[in-house]
């Protein structure tokens, strides 16, 4: 169940390692998943892999990367770009054979389009930082410390921010501000009404529905046929 895979070389570095979250029984639908980031990572970390389950008791494999500066990564997330990890996700999807991908939040914002597969209620760029964004000001503001989310998106895009206790590097920041999901001709969007009730991103604490791994799991399996 956990493996590891082998992302491809950066200037001329050498070729690393990346761990790897895994229902593989070799089965002939493989399905590439492309996890929510940062805060939602955290709050739907359960969610994803309970879908996982589902998919596996339906005979379909599932295939859940690292990025990058992700989880376990020894890799500083700073450094990382979004081109970086698009490419990273097209490597991961190759070294997988995988046949489908879902995307789940942002991750949709590094989905390879040559793959079949589902948008679960992606989120652009932008609107991932405003709502970061907010969260500081926020604890700024119950510390009695003066931020504006305009200045902290100026700071952002000339030296990199932290949010959340996620450092995003400068040139990653200023690629999100523009990042926007792409929903490839055979891909599909999932809204959060087709799973029924409240996205789990929206709670304050990480959380699960049974209810929702089930619809969303049945939905792909289905569509696999």
């Amino acid at each position: 169940m956990i493996f590891t895979w082998n992302i491809p070389a950066r200037d001329g570095g050498l070729a690393g390692d990346e761990m790897l979250l895994a229902f593989d029984r070799g089965r002939t639908a493989r399905v590439l998943i492309c996890p929510a980031w940062f805060d939602e990572a955290n709050k739907l970390r359960r969610f994803t892999v309970e879908v996982m389950r589902r998919l596996d008791a339906a005979g379909i494999d599932s295939l859940l990367p690292d990025l990058p500066g992700c989880n376990e990564s020894l890799v500083a997330l700073q450094k990382q770009t979004l081109g970086e990890w698009r490419s990273g996700m097209a490597a991961a999807a190759q070294s997988l054979s995988a046949t489908h991908v879902l995307a789940i939040r942002a991750g949709a914002l590094v989905a390879p389009a040559e793959l079949p597969g589902w948008h679960y209620a992606a989120q652009s760029g932008p609107k991932l930082l405003r709502g970061m964004i907010r969260a500081r000001t926020i604890a700024a503001r119950e510390a009695g410390i003066s931020e504006t989310s305009e200045g902290l998106m100026a700071i952002g895009r000339e030296s990199g921010l932290m949010l959340g206790g996620w450092h995003i590097g400068a040139k990653m920041f200023r690629e999100l501000e523009i990042a926007e999901p792409t929903v490839a001709h055979n891909q599909t969007e999932i809204a959060q009404s087709q799973i029924g009730g409240s996205g789990l991103w929206l709670r304050a604490e990480p959380d699960e529905d049974a209810g929702q791994a089930d619809r969303l799991a049945a939905l792909i399996a289905d569509s696999i046929g």
